[in-house]
């Protein structure tokens, strides 16, 4: 009960303090405000656009490979990109799939896809520069995709090269809004394609795996449409390997089949690139750690200015309260109730800072959601770690005050002008 009415008094104090000198705790609050802000800001923003890549890694998926003419990254030990050393690679062609599959023991699927982009037409609507995505069969196994209407293309009709279409939730509302699209034809190069199914609407990502903004056609009827053999179009094969395959004997064995296809002799170099998302993921993680310090850098100058000044109003407040800090202390008032009393009086204002800083952080967050694709959220942790940094600045910036005002002479305290 001691305790309690301590803190109950110590906040009630520290109420009426801030309360009667309303433009200090102002400027105080300000100055915490900014800092709390400042590296708030930063966090959230860090960690939305690391859970907006961790997303698109988690769609490309840790047992994939995409095998390209071109690496994701410079090779290991090297700073710069050598281009020049992939330039004249040969692209990936559809074959390779097959041969993939039929020569590998540990690879689950395999798809070979690339885009280019066409207008896309339906009645009197006109979708210029549209991505047509062409691939085979296997890529709704590769890339896990979902159907929220019609139903995906039969290997038949994928072989053949069939002039079917399903496209992306973003295509169907930009070239049928309000309206089924299945069953309907658009037009695409003078080609009439038909809608047998439209992709459930995931979001856009980094990487492209995304089906929001396609149009999925058969890769045999591409080849009707542009002469892709000898021009650098992005080929790429995305293999998957089997879910009981470990990773080092996946990329072991895809290799060899890759350098026995290219017909590539045991001391010559691979002409392919083997792109892993775990190489893109160490990346990020190196990344997100320099920028996490560098929220802390910026957000820590103006915590720490945002200290210093709640340590002078501390400093101020106690000169201004020294006969009452001398009555309170003859009558009979301990040493730690006058050190609580300001330590709680700058946490109080420390936090309300926080929470100022908080709310505008929040208010931030969900105008850029509502005026951008990119949504970012205010965590818990966040929030948490903001009130925290508050508690403990207020509790550093008052504890120099508190100990000057407890340490008194109660009799000096009281004969003070």
């Amino acid at each position: 009960m001691l305790l309690t009415r301590l803190i109950f008094e110590s906040f009630s104090f520290a109420f009426n303090a801030l309360k009667a000198n309303r433009l200090r705790t102002f400027l105080s609050l300000l100055g915490i405000t900014i800092g709390i802000f400042a590296i708030i800001s930063v966090f959230t923003v860090i960690d939305s656009l690391e859970r907006y890549i961790r997303e698109s890694l988690n769609a490309l998926g840790s047992n994939m490979v995409y095998i390209q003419k071109w690496p994701w990254a410079p090779p290991e030990g090297e700073t710069e990109y050598p281009w020049w050393k992939y330039l004249n690679r040969p692209v990936p062609q559809i074959e390779d799939v097959d041969e993939i599959m039929r020569r590998g023991s540990s690879f689950q699927s395999a798809a070979f896809f690339y885009g280019f982009n066409r207008t896309a037409q339906y009645a009197s609507n006109q979708l210029d520069n549209a991505t047509v995505l062409a691939t085979t069969y296997d890529l709704i196994d590769v890339w896990n995709l979902e159907l929220s209407d019609g139903r995906y293309f039969t290997e038949s009709e994928m072989q053949s090269g069939a002039p079917l279409t399903l496209i992306g939730a973003v295509i169907a509302e930009k070239l049928f809004p309000g309206q089924n699209p299945v069953g309907e034809f658009i037009k695409i190069q003078g080609f009439r394609f038909q809608v047998i199914g439209v992709y459930e609407k995931t979001g856009q990502d980094m990487f492209g795996t995304s089906m929001d903004n396609y149009i999925h056609i058969s890769v045999i009827k591409s080849f009707y449409m542009l002469d892709v053999r000898n021009r650098d179009m992005n080929q790429s094969i995305c293999v998957k390997a089997k879910p009981s395959i470990d990773q080092g004997r996946f990329i072991a064995e895809l290799e060899g089949v890759m350098r026995s296809i290219r017909r590539l002799k045991p001391l010559e170099e691979n002409n392919f690139a083997m792109n892993e998302v775990s190489l893109i993921s160490n990346q990020f993680d190196q990344f997100f750690i320099v920028f996490n310090m560098a929220g802390w850098i910026i957000g820590g100058f103006s915590i720490i200015v945002g200290g210093f000044g709640i340590a002078n109003i501390m400093f101020v407040s106690v000169k201004e309260r020294t006969k009452i800090i001398g009555i309170q202390k003859s009558l009979g008032a301990k040493k730690y109730f006058i050190l609580l009393q300001f330590i709680f009086e700058a946490v109080v204002l420390s936090i309300i800072g926080g929470i100022v800083g908080l709310i505008l952080i929040f208010i931030g967050t969900v105008i850029v959601s509502y005026a951008t694709e990119f949504t970012i959220i205010l965590t818990a942790g966040n929030i948490v770690t903001g009130l925290m940094i508050s508690s403990v600045i207020g509790f550093i910036a008052g504890l120099m005050p508190a100990r000057a005002a407890s340490r008194l002479n109660p009799v000096e305290a009281m004969n003070s002008v």
